[in-house]
């Protein structure tokens, strides 16, 4: 079990080595094809357009800047690839980022993306890698802007809360879980039922991972005052964990947006990938 084709999406963000380091080191791995992607977006001009700059002038100047973004989206990835023997492709669609991310991604076993960041100079709309994880049907790596850890999956930890996103990201995440050293199943507040845990919270997931081959243990944890997210950032660190692989809005978005939740703390506040799938 493995990928075999990986892509990542390219902006002209100044972080978009750290997505590449981790496509790069992915596809080595699993002899996969890597695909760059850069969306080439049209020039929106609002209807009321108040200015003494000609519209022709408006085009060109936005022209020129997505030129740019284009060059230093095609340098990064040629930077990254450069030297090895991967199969790659380097695709420049045209349109929005979301629609064209979100078809693109369909055709790919792995779509890796770049955590939103907080004061991104390039022309990737703010909320984008969330859209599209929760849009395309494939599961999705979020790479942090502060970078990761390579070779990426050597300890990974799988939050598991028995819902079926949980259950998809799991099993998209197998070809990683596989090879790792250590797979921790980490269990916020688990309740004993027959309809999602069980009479042991974390033993039925962690049968079904030992049979194809995942060095698994099971850590059950509660949150007391601290919301759920919050708990997992800090076994990341005391289980110096290099991957998180979780479920993306387990609960309905519009509870989470309102009220918070692991997804959203998660996203927000990443300190090493995740792994998600809707």
């Amino acid at each position: 079990m493995s990928y075999k084709t990986i892509l990542v999406h390219c902006d002209a963000s100044s972080k978009v080595e750290h997505r590449l380091g981790v496509a790069v080191d992915l596809a080595r791995r699993h002899c996969a094809h890597l695909v760059g992607v850069h969306v080439l977006q049209p020039v929106d001009i609002p209807a009321i357009f108040d200015t003494t700059m000609p519209t022709a002038d408006v085009y060109a100047a936005y022209e020129a800047a997505a030129e740019t973004d284009m060059q230093r989206a095609a340098a990064a990835f040629g930077r990254a690839i450069k030297g090895t023997d991967l199969s790659t492709e380097w695709r420049l669609p045209r349109g929005y980022p979301e629609p064209e991310l979100t078809l693109q991604a369909r055709y790919a076993d792995l779509l890796v993306l770049g955590q939103t960041e907080p004061d991104d100079e390039s022309q990737t709309p703010p909320g984008l890698p969330e859209a599209v994880a929760l849009s395309t049907g494939r599961p999705t790596l979020f790479v942090p802007h502060t970078g990761a850890r390579l070779p990426l999956g050597k300890s990974v930890m799988l939050c598991w809360n028995a819902s079926r996103e949980s259950a998809r990201a799991a099993t998209e995440a197998l070809p990683i879980m596989v090879s790792a050293e250590r797979v921790i199943v980490l269990i916020v507040d688990p309740r004993t039922s027959a309809s999602e845990h069980g009479p042991e919270p974390g033993a039925d997931v962690a049968s079904w991972l030992a049979r194809h081959g995942v060095k698994v243990s099971v850590r059950r944890d509660v949150a007391t005052d601290a919301d759920v997210g919050s708990v997992i950032l800090s076994r990341v660190s005391d289980y110096e964990i290099d991957l998180i692989v979780m479920g993306l809005y387990g609960h309905s978005r519009m509870r989470e947006v309102i009220l918070g939740g692991a997804s959203r703390t998660l996203l927000s506040s990443m300190t090493v990938p995740v792994l998600m799938a809707h």
